[in-house]
Protein backbone atom coordinates (compact mmCIF):
# COMPACT_ATOMS: atom_id res chain seq x y z
CA UNK A 1 0.00 0.00 0.00
CA UNK A 2 1.31 3.46 -0.84
CA UNK A 3 1.69 6.37 1.59
CA UNK A 4 -1.78 7.72 0.90
CA UNK A 5 -3.31 4.29 1.41
CA UNK A 6 -1.45 3.90 4.70
CA UNK A 7 -2.63 7.31 5.87
CA UNK A 8 -6.23 6.57 4.93
CA UNK A 9 -6.12 3.14 6.60
CA UNK A 10 -5.68 4.94 9.92
CA UNK A 11 -9.02 6.61 9.31
CA UNK A 12 -10.84 3.50 8.04
CA UNK A 13 -13.47 3.51 10.80
CA UNK A 14 -14.22 7.20 10.21
CA UNK A 15 -14.46 6.59 6.49
CA UNK A 16 -16.75 3.62 7.12
CA UNK A 17 -18.98 5.72 9.42
CA UNK A 18 -19.23 8.46 6.81
CA UNK A 19 -19.97 5.84 4.14
CA UNK A 20 -22.82 4.37 6.21
CA UNK A 21 -24.26 7.86 6.80
CA UNK A 22 -24.10 8.61 3.06
CA UNK A 23 -25.74 5.29 2.20
CA UNK A 24 -28.56 5.92 4.70
CA UNK A 25 -29.23 9.35 3.17
CA UNK A 26 -29.09 7.91 -0.37
CA UNK A 27 -31.48 5.10 0.47
CA UNK A 28 -33.89 7.42 2.26
CA UNK A 29 -34.10 9.54 -0.86
CA UNK A 30 -34.32 6.57 -3.20
CA UNK A 31 -37.24 5.22 -1.18
CA UNK A 32 -39.01 8.58 -0.97
CA UNK A 33 -38.68 9.86 -4.55
CA UNK A 34 -40.83 7.13 -6.17
CA UNK A 35 -43.41 7.70 -3.42
CA UNK A 36 -43.50 11.39 -4.38
CA UNK A 37 -44.01 10.28 -7.98
CA UNK A 38 -47.04 8.20 -6.87
CA UNK A 39 -48.66 11.30 -5.41
CA UNK A 40 -47.52 13.50 -8.28
CA UNK A 41 -49.35 11.16 -10.70
CA UNK A 42 -52.56 11.99 -8.88
CA UNK A 43 -52.28 15.75 -9.53
CA UNK A 44 -53.17 17.42 -12.82
CA UNK A 45 -50.16 18.72 -14.80
CA UNK A 46 -49.66 22.45 -14.32
CA UNK A 47 -51.73 22.53 -11.13
CA UNK A 48 -50.50 24.13 -7.92
CA UNK A 49 -50.06 20.66 -6.42
CA UNK A 50 -48.04 19.46 -9.39
CA UNK A 51 -45.76 22.48 -9.18
CA UNK A 52 -45.25 21.83 -5.45
CA UNK A 53 -44.28 18.21 -6.18
CA UNK A 54 -41.80 19.42 -8.79
CA UNK A 55 -40.08 21.58 -6.17
CA UNK A 56 -40.04 18.76 -3.61
CA UNK A 57 -38.67 16.25 -6.11
CA UNK A 58 -35.97 18.62 -7.37
CA UNK A 59 -34.82 19.49 -3.85
CA UNK A 60 -34.78 15.84 -2.80
CA UNK A 61 -32.80 14.80 -5.87
CA UNK A 62 -30.36 17.72 -6.00
CA UNK A 63 -30.00 18.28 -2.25
CA UNK A 64 -29.97 14.76 -0.85
CA UNK A 65 -29.99 11.88 -3.33
CA UNK A 66 -27.29 13.01 -5.76
CA UNK A 67 -24.78 14.29 -3.15
CA UNK A 68 -25.24 11.28 -0.87
CA UNK A 69 -24.84 8.83 -3.77
CA UNK A 70 -21.63 10.59 -4.78
CA UNK A 71 -20.33 10.46 -1.21
CA UNK A 72 -21.32 6.79 -0.83
CA UNK A 73 -19.42 5.90 -4.00
CA UNK A 74 -16.28 7.86 -3.12
CA UNK A 75 -16.18 6.61 0.46
CA UNK A 76 -17.08 3.03 -0.51
CA UNK A 77 -14.40 2.81 -3.18
CA UNK A 78 -11.89 4.32 -0.75
CA UNK A 79 -12.76 1.65 1.81
CA UNK A 80 -12.53 -1.11 -0.80
CA UNK A 81 -9.09 0.14 -1.78
CA UNK A 82 -7.62 0.54 1.72
CA UNK A 83 -9.05 -2.75 3.02
CA UNK A 84 -8.49 -4.82 -0.15
CA UNK A 85 -12.19 -5.72 -0.05
CA UNK A 86 -12.29 -5.41 -3.83
CA UNK A 87 -10.47 -8.74 -3.96
CA UNK A 88 -13.26 -10.58 -2.13
CA UNK A 89 -16.31 -12.25 -3.69
CA UNK A 90 -18.85 -10.66 -1.31
CA UNK A 91 -17.62 -7.21 -2.34
CA UNK A 92 -17.68 -8.00 -6.04
CA UNK A 93 -21.32 -9.11 -5.81
CA UNK A 94 -22.13 -6.05 -3.69
CA UNK A 95 -20.42 -3.87 -6.27
CA UNK A 96 -22.64 -5.24 -9.05
CA UNK A 97 -25.74 -4.56 -6.92
CA UNK A 98 -24.57 -1.01 -6.19
CA UNK A 99 -24.00 -0.49 -9.92
CA UNK A 100 -27.57 -1.68 -10.54
CA UNK A 101 -28.87 0.63 -7.81
CA UNK A 102 -26.96 3.50 -9.39
CA UNK A 103 -28.59 2.63 -12.72
CA UNK A 104 -31.96 2.72 -10.99
CA UNK A 105 -31.01 6.14 -9.63
CA UNK A 106 -30.42 7.22 -13.22
CA UNK A 107 -33.80 5.79 -14.21
CA UNK A 108 -35.44 7.88 -11.46
CA UNK A 109 -33.64 10.97 -12.74
CA UNK A 110 -35.23 10.33 -16.13
CA UNK A 111 -38.67 10.03 -14.55
CA UNK A 112 -38.03 13.25 -12.59
CA UNK A 113 -37.27 15.02 -15.86
CA UNK A 114 -40.53 13.69 -17.31
CA UNK A 115 -42.50 15.08 -14.38
CA UNK A 116 -40.62 18.39 -14.52
CA UNK A 117 -41.72 18.77 -18.16
CA UNK A 118 -45.27 17.45 -17.53
CA UNK A 119 -44.51 14.42 -19.72
CA UNK A 120 -45.02 11.56 -17.28
CA UNK A 121 -46.66 8.58 -19.00
CA UNK A 122 -46.45 6.07 -16.15
CA UNK A 123 -49.10 5.23 -13.59
CA UNK A 124 -49.12 5.62 -9.83
CA UNK A 125 -49.23 1.80 -9.66
CA UNK A 126 -45.98 1.61 -11.65
CA UNK A 127 -44.26 3.90 -9.14
CA UNK A 128 -45.68 1.93 -6.20
CA UNK A 129 -44.14 -1.23 -7.61
CA UNK A 130 -40.72 0.22 -8.47
CA UNK A 131 -40.61 1.83 -5.03
CA UNK A 132 -39.62 -1.64 -3.78
CA UNK A 133 -36.49 -1.90 -5.96
CA UNK A 134 -34.14 0.09 -3.69
CA UNK A 135 -35.44 -1.70 -0.59
CA UNK A 136 -34.77 -5.15 -2.06
CA UNK A 137 -31.33 -4.13 -3.32
CA UNK A 138 -30.51 -2.61 0.08
CA UNK A 139 -31.36 -5.87 1.87
CA UNK A 140 -28.96 -7.87 -0.27
CA UNK A 141 -26.23 -5.21 -0.12
CA UNK A 142 -26.37 -5.01 3.67
CA UNK A 143 -26.29 -8.80 4.02
CA UNK A 144 -23.26 -8.97 1.75
CA UNK A 145 -21.44 -6.17 3.60
CA UNK A 146 -22.22 -7.36 7.13
CA UNK A 147 -22.46 -11.16 6.90
CA UNK A 148 -19.96 -11.54 4.04
CA UNK A 149 -21.36 -14.93 3.07
CA UNK A 150 -18.65 -15.59 0.48
CA UNK A 151 -15.65 -15.03 2.72
CA UNK A 152 -14.03 -12.00 4.20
Amino acid sequence: MNALGSLLAGYALWIKAAHVIAVIAWMAGMLYLPRLFVYHCETPPGSEGSERFKVMERRLLKGIINPSMTAAWILGLTLAWITDAHMQTWFQIKFVLVLALSGFHGFLVGRWRDFAQDRNTRSARFYRIINEVPAVAMVFIVILAVVRPFGG
